[in-house]
């Protein structure tokens, strides 16, 4: 097939970049749409999550708060097995229960079973599936996992991470789609073509995208961090370059770190009924003295977790769960024999460059700085389904008439210069290898592209031998 063009290099790149703008939004648009509604349903549902849960979250009663370890003994009694206890979440203050968290098999994934106590009663006010730092219940978990993986366990995980690997790219090529057209679309709106739906869908299409083009790379950037596949490179990057997040040391001095003798007496504990109720209490009763040695270190949010040593050789981790702001995030390893400190990590003292992860990822989240931050992402996630809308409307109103010449990503890539041709093909590779699932989509795309050029082909060479 003949791809020779007298047309002028950069002409020809616009055309690459306009038939990979519309691929993306063809073949993905649909996965960036389902992750930002779900997303924009995860971020506008926590003020329903509290009234829904209210009885389990607040209690009527006010006093004096019995200790937590009179509060923890109350929800393991609520239980009906003995549970492993994962870490508990004081009460925040007055009229606020203590949440009580469990390892329960029954659960997926990092859910914890959560018991809710009346820290002033000792009364259960319920029970729970819990998750993640910022301790979302049933609702949001469900609204979560469709975020995140559409409920398909870690494979379904590939959607938002495809989303999110296209999400950038096609807001680069619409940029410089938009920056080399204004020209000639101003110039079609001043003729009255104002009229023409085409004209009114795309001129919506890019005045969305012009308005949240920052919030896309910014989605883009912090969902890619979270994510299975390219997370895991961008952990290594981070890693690589100094780019980590600070955390305590739960290495105790003078304890030798072997985890295989630790498990294995953690293992007998639970294998003797007879000494289960015994090792529960006195774990239970270090939990005051813990919180009080780790207030005494300056560990002052109201919102904090408790998680216990695992094994005799770690130390306890008591750190700070509240992201708002201002972020309260610091983090210290209390020796739970000596009560005292062996190491902390404080929010304040964390380089530049850590601060903006924290604070990109609660962004994204809608934690940063509350309700203002819900609405925002709120607007932004509807905007890009608007956007992802529009684009399929443009596509149907000038989608080619029946047996209309194929056009093809790689005609256009065959009529650039060779030179653009070999950069565009180890961007490719590049983006491929730091980028998995964009890499596993890119080859589907150029699979089906070829197929569609090769038919294409074969059916105007029959035409012109008919003829």
């Amino acid at each position: 097939m003949n791809v020779q063009s007298s047309k002028s290099p950069a002409t020809q790149l616009l055309a690459f970049i306009a038939r990979l703008h519309f691929y993306v939004g063809i073949f993905v648009g649909p996965f960036i749409f389902i992750a930002a509604l779900t997303g924009t349903l995860y971020v506008i549902t926590p003020q329903i999550e509290q009234h829904l849960y209210h009885h389990e979250l607040t209690t009527p009663n006010r006093g004096e708060f019995h200790t937590l370890a009179e509060q923890i003994r109350a929800a393991r009694e609520s239980l009906p097995q003995d549970l492993q206890l994962k870490a508990v979440r004081p009460s925040i203050g007055e009229g606020y229960t203590t949440r009580v968290m469990f390892i329960d098999p029954a659960l997926y994934g990092y859910e914890s079973q959560t018991v809710f106590v009346d820290p002033v009663t000792l009364a259960i006010r319920g029970k729970l599936a819990s998750y993640g730092t910022s301790g979302i219940l049933p609702l949001r978990i469900k609204l979560d996992y469709l975020h995140q993986n559409m409920m398909l366990g870690q494979w379904g995980r590939a959607y938002s991470e495809l989303a999110a690997s296209w999400l950038w790219i096609a807001a680069v090529g619409g940029l410089i789609l938009w920056w080399t057209t204004r020209h000639r679309q101003k110039r079609l709106k001043q003729r009255g073509n104002k009229r023409n739906i085409y004209v009114r869908y795309r001129s919506r299409h890019v005045q969305a995208g012009l308005v949240i083009a920052l919030g896309l790379f910014f989605i883009s950037a912090t969902g890619l961090t979270w994510s299975k596949w390219a997370g895991s490179h961008i952990a290594q990057w981070r890693q690589a370059i100094g780019w980590v997040t600070p955390s305590v040391s739960r290495d105790l001095p003078g304890h030798a770190s072997d985890m295989s003798a630790g498990h294995h007496d953690h293992a007998e504990h639970h294998a003797k009924p007879q000494d289960t109720k015994g090792v529960n209490h006195a774990l239970d009763a270090q939990f005051d003295g813990v919180l009080l040695a780790a207030r005494q270190a300056g560990i002052d949010a109201a919102k904090l977790e408790i998680v216990p040593a695992r094994t005799p050789t770690k130390a306890w981790l008591v750190r700070e769960i509240d992201r708002a702001w201002p972020t309260q995030v610091d983090s210290v390893a209390v020796d739970a024999q000596r009560m005292m400190v062996t190491s902390r990590a404080d929010f304040a003292h964390f380089p530049l460059i850590a601060k903006l992860i924290r604070w990109g990822i609660d962004a994204h989240m809608g934690v940063l700085f509350g309700l203002p931050n819900q609405l925002l992402l709120a607007a932004f996630g509807l905007t890009l389904c608007m956007m992802v809308i529009w684009g399929y409307r443009m596509w149907w109103k000038r989608r080619p008439a029946a047996g209309s010449p194929v056009q093809t990503l790689s005609q256009t890539w065959l009529a650039m210069p060779v030179l653009y041709r070999v950069i565009v093909v180890l961007i490719a590779v590049l983006l491929g290898f730091a980028l998995p699932v964009m890499g596993v989509s890119l080859l589907f795309f150029v699979v089906i592209d070829a197929l569609r050029w090769w038919r294409g082909g074969h059916v105007m060479k029959t035409r012109s031998a008919s003829s």
